[in-house]
């Protein structure tokens, strides 16, 4: 993956994250929630890309 493609992708999510927080209307704590697991799946998948991570594909929840 281009370093141009990954931060395509990085922008998108953010405005959609923005456009989430400022256009529909959820309690404080909904929003707060939201972010978080948006900003640890975002690392997560930094994470893989970079390979620092390794594939996650390997794990299940049972």
């Amino acid at each position: 993956m281009s370093l141009i493609n990954l931060i395509v992708i990085l922008v998108v999510v953010g405005v959609l994250l923005w456009l989430v927080n400022n256009y529909i209307p959820m309690d404080s704590k909904i929003k707060q929630i939201l972010n978080v697991v948006v900003v640890i799946v975002v690392v997560l998948w930094l994470l893989q890309v970079f390979g620092i991570l390794g594939s996650l594909g390997g794990i299940h929840v049972n």
